[in-house]
C-alpha cells in the first residue's frame, strides 16, 4: 500500500495552495525564529533557496524539496515568482516583474515567509534559516542508479505477457483455479496459521518493497512503516515527493505492489499446472497462489486509501482526494442534521457554514463529491462486517484457544492453543499498539 499526499492547506495571499506529504505523512519543515527574532524582510531582501524541483500539474505547478519531501500547487503567478526569486532577484524586483507580467500586485514579503515555513528557503538576506532534519528513507543505501530498471518502459510488458500466459493457462485447466480449502493443506491448524503467516508477511514486505523500489527509481527517497486502515493493520511505503515526478513513473509506482502480486500469482499457476494434483507439491503451490491474490480485493477499497485511490486521485487531478471528500461528507452529515432538527421545530434551516468542495475547480469538485459517496458507504460496510462478523471470530478463536489450554489437552492441543494465541493476539495486539503510536504522531505533528 502506498501513501503519498497529506491535507491540503491555504499557504499564502496570491491563492496557493500546499499539500505536504505524508501517509504518507512527512515531517513537513519549519522555519525557526533565530535568537534575535526572524529576519526583516525589505523590498530589497535576496533569498537562497533549496534545490526545488518544479512540474507543470493542468492549471497549476507543483514545486517540492525532495530532501524534505514536502511540495505545494502554486498557481501560474507562484511559480513564476519562485523562478524569479531562485534566479536572484530581490522581492521588490519580483513584485515590479510580477505586475509587469500579470497586471496584478502581490505580497511577496509573505510568500516569501510560506516557502520558509515549507522549508524551502535557505538563506533570507545574510540570515540562515534553520533547517529541519530530513525524514529518514527505508534501505538509505539504496540508489537510484541501482533500481532504474523498475521504470523501464519494457517492465510492464513483461507483466503483462505473464499475466497472459497465465490466464491462458487457467482458461484451459479451471481446475487450477484456487478455493479456500486449498490454505488448509495440511492436518495440523498450527502449521497452516504460521506458514499462512510467514508467507503472507512475506508477500506483504515484497509488495511495499516494490513500491519502494519503483519510487527510488524516480528519485524518490521513500519509508516503509506500518499503519492502520480501519480495522486492518497495513504495511505502507511513504513515496511522498512522487508527485513531482512524469505521470509514468507516478503510476508506475502506484501500481508497483499490485503488478508483483499478480506476477507472483502467474508464476505460481504455471508451475501449478506440471504438478500432480494431491501431491504436497501442488497442496503448497496452491496455498501460495491464493495467498498471492488475497490481497488484491483489497485495493478496490479506495476509501480506505489502497494503491488504486492513489490512481484514482492522480487521474482525476485531485490534491487530497480522501481529505476533501471526509470534509464534504461530514459537512452533508451536518446538513442533514441541522434540516431534521429545525423541521421538528418547524423553523426554517439556514447554512451555517460554507460547502467545503465549493472552493475546488470544477473536475476537482465532482470527483471529490461522488467519492464522498463511496468513502461512507464503503467504511459503514466495513466496520458492519467487522462488528458481526471478524470481531466474533477472532474472540471465539482466542476463548477457545484459551480453553485448550492446560494439562488435559495433550501437546498438540496445547501447541495449537498456543500458536492461536500469540498470531491472532499478537496480530491484533500489533494493530492497537500501531494505531495508538500515529495517533500520537499526528497529534505531535499537529501541536507544532
Amino acid at each position: 500500500m502506498t501513501d503519498t499526499a497529506g491535507p491540503a492547506a491555504d499557504a499564502s495571499e496570491a491563492g496557493t495552495s500546499t499539500s505536504t506529504g505524508t501517509d504518507i505523512d512527512p515531517d513537513a519543515a519549519a522555519v525557526g525564529a533565530a535568537a534575535d527574532g526572524p529576519p526583516r524582510i525589505t523590498p530589497t531582501t535576496r533569498v537562497l533557496l533549496h534545490d526545488l524541483a518544479v512540474r507543470r500539474d493542468r492549471d497549476e505547478w507543483i514545486v517540492g524539496r525532495m530532501a524534505t519531501r514536502t511540495f505545494v500547487a502554486l498557481p501560474a503567478a507562484g511559480a513564476r515568482a519562485v523562478e524569479l526569486l531562485g534566479a536572484g532577484l530581490s522581492v521588490g524586483r519580483t513584485e515590479e516583474s510580477l505586475r509587469a507580467e500579470t497586471g496584478e500586485e502581490f505580497d511577496i514579503a509573505d510568500f516569501v515567509g510560506d516557502l520558509a515555513a515549507l522549508g524551502f528557503v535557505a538563506r533570507i538576506g545574510d540570515h540562515a534559516v534553520p533547517d529541519a532534519e530530513p525524514p529518514r528513507a527505508s534501505l538509505p543505501w539504496l540508489r537510484p542508479r541501482h533500481v532504474r530498471l523498475a521504470l523501464h518502459p519494457v517492465l510492464p510488458l513483461l507483466v503483462a505477457a505473464l499475466l497472459a500466459a497465465a490466464v491462458v493457462v487457467l482458461v484451459r485447466r479451471p481446475d487450477l483455479l484456487p478455493g479456500y480449502r486449498d490454505l488448509l493443506w495440511s492436518r495440523h491448524g498450527s502449521v497452516v496459521l504460521l506458514s499462512g503467516a510467514a508467507a503472507g508477511w512475506t508477500l506483504l514486505l515484497a509488495h511495499e518493497l516494490a513500491h519502494l523500489v519503483t519510487a527510488r527509481a524516480a528519485g524518490v527517497p521513500g519509508k516503509m512503516r506500518l499503519g492502520t486502515r480501519l480495522q486492518f493493520l497495513v504495511m505502507q511505503t511513504d513515496i511522498s515527493g512522487i508527485e513531482l515526478a512524469p505521470r509514468r513513473h507516478r503510476l508506475t509506482a502506484y501500481l508497483a505492489g499490485i503488478a508483483l502480486n499478480l506476477s507472483v500469482a502467474s508464476s505460481l499457476v504455471l508451475a501449478l499446472a506440471p504438478t500432480e494434483p494431491g501431491t504436497t507439491a501442488h497442496r503448497l503451490l496452491a496455498a501460495a497462489l491464493l495467498l498471492a491474490l488475497l490481497p488484491l480485493p483489497f485495493q478496490c477499497m479506495v476509501f480506505t486509501r489502497t494503491d488504486l485511490y492513489f490512481v484514482l486521485q492522480d487521474l482525476t487531478g485531485c490534491r487530497d482526494l480522501y481529505g476533501d471528500g471526509l470534509a464534504y461528507a461530514r459537512y452533508r452529515a451536518r446538513r442533514s442534521v441541522r434540516t431534521v432538527r429545525t423541521a421538528r421545530r418547524g423553523v426554517r434551516a439556514g447554512d451555517r457554514d460554507d460547502d467545503p468542495s465549493a472552493r475546488l475547480p470544477a473536475h476537482e469538485r465532482r470527483a471529490v463529491r461522488l467519492y464522498s459517496v463511496v468513502l461512507v458507504v464503503g467504511t459503514a460496510a466495513c466496520l458492519t462486517f467487522m462488528a458481526a462478523v471478524t470481531l466474533p471470530v477472532d474472540i471465539a478463536l482466542l476463548v477457545r484457544a484459551v480453553r485448550g489450554l492446560g494439562p488435559g489437552h495433550g501437546l498438540a492441543g496445547n501447541v495449537d492453543a498456543v500458536t492461536v494465541l500469540v498470531v491472532l493476539g499478537g496480530v491484533n495486539v500489533l494493530w492497537l499498539v500501531t494505531w495508538w503510536r500515529n495517533r500520537r504522531s499526528r497529534r505531535s505533528a499537529g501541536a507544532t
